[in-house]
């Protein structure tokens, strides 16, 4: 399952991450906003798809078949900011096919924040397209990172 949220700034490219992921066949549950709606505050959906994300998160699935989450605000970074508040969440932004692929195969990212202000509709679809195809290197040191951001939350 691939859980979507996003606040203003990025309802518009949520809309269209929807018709694309369906277009691909590739099932998703969006998690608001429901609406546009200028005053809503980013927080609150970024809480949300983490939660959703961080309670079904199996990373010993292939990465097909793992719950992802997909995030879109003005800049992304504020997206990213409190989605990395949940643990076991890995979210990152992504601005170009390099730092899609590097989130995914040396960060094992579960979540990918999109810009709404600052990426092409034709650059957040093939930005997203690389992410959801790329999978993690297991290479024995992206994999000690990994663990070493685990074991610290978990003395959080």
């Amino acid at each position: 399952m691939i859980y979507l949220g996003s606040d203003h700034g990025g309802f518009q490219l949520k809309e269209k991450i929807k018709d694309w992921l369906g277009e691909w066949g590739v099932e998703f549950q969006d998690l608001g906003a429901a609406q546009f709606n200028p005053d809503d505050d980013y927080p609150q959906y970024a809480f949300m798809v983490a939660e959703a994300v961080g309670k079904s998160d199996d990373p010993s699935l292939a990465w097909r078949e793992r719950d992802k989450g997909i995030l879109a605000c003005r800049s992304a970074a504020g997206m990213v900011m409190a989605a990395n508040k949940i643990k076991q969440i890995r979210a990152a932004s992504a601005y170009d096919l390099t730092s899609a692929k590097h989130s995914r195969q040396h960060n094992d990212a579960n979540i990918l924040a999109l810009s709404g202000d600052w990426l092409s509709d034709d650059q957040a679809k093939q930005i997203l397209e690389t992410w959801l195809n790329t999978e993690f290197s297991k290479e024995d040191r992206h994999g000690r990172r990994i663990a070493q951001i685990l074991e610290k939350e978990k003395m959080l």
